[in-house]
């Protein structure tokens, strides 16, 4: 019997008005912009933390703290990447993510075919096997007053 597990990640990062709005490693064009240490992509945090904690590896401050100037502004594909190359020393391949983006704004549906195939490039498996999902908060707490963006990830991973 193959050895599987899942994993469960979460990130939440402030928007700020006129900052760089990164999600999915997509640049979207909107008002405001998530603000963080690296580049502040809540999706591929919550992907990172979701197949870190599934291999039992940490998470992702554990990693890449916001502490240390090598992360400062740095693309979270590559972060991502780097989750995948210790998931791999370990043994474990990727089955699926599953992910899901809270925010009242942009519209994420139209950019969902670039952030799969953004992901499925990072980290070697079908644009299939990742799955991306967005819903409001309607209009409630900071998501509905568009202060913050929350995003959760499920993954599954299969020991080689």
């Amino acid at each position: 019997m193959a050895k599987i597990k899942v994993g469960f990640g979460f990130d939440v990062h402030q928007l700020k008005v006129d900052h760089p709005f990164i999600l999915g490693g997509v640049n979207l064009e909107h008002h405001s912009g998530a603000f963080g240490h690296s580049d502040a992509d809540v999706l591929l945090h919550a992907i990172c933390d979701a197949l870190l904690g599934a291999a039992n590896l940490g998470d992702i401050g554990s990693h890449f703290s916001n502490t240390d100037a090598r992360w400062k502004g740095i693309s979270s594909l590559l972060l991502l990447k780097e989750c995948v190359r210790l998931l791999s020393e370990k043994g474990w391949i990727i089955g699926n993510i599953d992910a899901m983006i809270c925010l009242e704004a942009p519209k994420i549906n139209p950019h969902i075919p670039e952030m799969k195939k953004n992901i499925a490039e990072a980290i070697k498996i079908s644009e299939e096997d990742i799955s991306i999902k967005a819903t409001t908060n309607e209009k409630m707490g900071f998501i509905g007053r568009e202060e913050g963006i929350v995003a959760y990830a499920v993954c599954l991973i299969e020991k080689r």
